[in-house]
């Protein structure tokens, strides 16, 4: 009798198990729009004369591969008129080599893409030097990590925004405004479980349009807020400042900035 009984529920088990259903979950698919990867970085102590441009289009959800936008045309002008071409080498990577950056000097980004024409305008923004990092061992949330700050000096004369990243195994970032540091020295905070001593980082200091930086300020409180779950109620769509100038509808994401950069290695003592 105990014998039927276990055949009984083993019967009943793959049953159940072969009653179940894959679920397909149907996304509406959008019509791919243009992706511009477009940051002018001048590394102070350089000429900064190779730029690059990515170009790629938005693909459906579940698809992780990258789409280039290739056959583009791809120009940079300088308010002095300076016309900058960026070839396309890779699919969807335009390159310029001569570039001539130029301090507080206004650009124009062209874009020439599928019968469309975008445009965008950024001027390029200066940015301090790093004067040296600070560390201690009492960082994180067990208070034992190592912790690292990179100071630099804040010019009073203006209103001014920064980008700092920190580059061990992977990159971190953080941005501020000088509301409250104008004038003053001040520094930007790191610290990571996995430091230890011996590691070579790298800290890099960039200058920021007060429009990019609410452009990243938006990214970043978007990114928090939805925890990157794909069910929940999606934020709303972060536009940069590229315009397409064809069809204003069918417009792109990403942003043209330029920026220059000052960068400083440590080794973990």
């Amino acid at each position: 009798m105990k014998i039927t009984y276990n055949i009984a529920v083993l019967i009943c088990i793959m049953g159940f198990l072969s009653c179940e259903e894959v679920i397909d979950v149907e996304l509406q698919e959008s019509t791919p729009r243009l992706v511009v990867e477009a940051s002018i970085i001048w590394e102070k102590g350089t000429i900064g004369n190779t730029q690059i441009i990515s170009l790629t289009t938005t693909t459906p959800y579940f698809n992780t591969d990258i789409s280039p936008a290739s056959d583009a045309l791809v120009q940079v002008i300088s308010s002095s008129g300076k016309l900058y071409e960026f070839d396309e080498l890779d699919p969807g990577i335009y390159v310029n080599n001569n570039f001539f950056p130029e301090l507080n000097k206004e650009y124009q980004l062209t874009i020439q893409y599928n019968n469309e024409v975008y445009t965008a305008t950024e001027s390029m923004i200066p940015v301090v030097d790093l004067e040296e990092v600070e560390q201690t061992f009492n960082g994180g949330f067990s208070g034992e990590d190592i912790e690292l700050k990179a100071y630099f000096y804040d010019p009073a004369e203006f209103l001014n925004f920064y980008l700092v990243q920190f580059f061990v195994d992977d990159l971190s970032l953080q941005i501020y405004n000088d509301e409250f540091i104008n004038g003053n020295r001040t520094f930007a905070y790191f610290s990571d479980e996995d430091l230890e001593v011996g590691d070579d980082v790298i800290f890099e200091i960039q200058g920021l349009s007060e429009r990019f930086y609410e452009y990243l300020y938006i990214l970043s409180s978007q990114a928090g807020e939805n925890n990157g779950s794909p069910f929940q109620t999606q934020p709303t769509t972060v536009r940069g400042n590229i315009i397409n100038q064809t069809n204003t509808e069918n417009f792109a994401f990403g942003y043209f900035r330029l920026s220059q950069s000052y960068k400083l290695d440590y080794t973990i003592q």
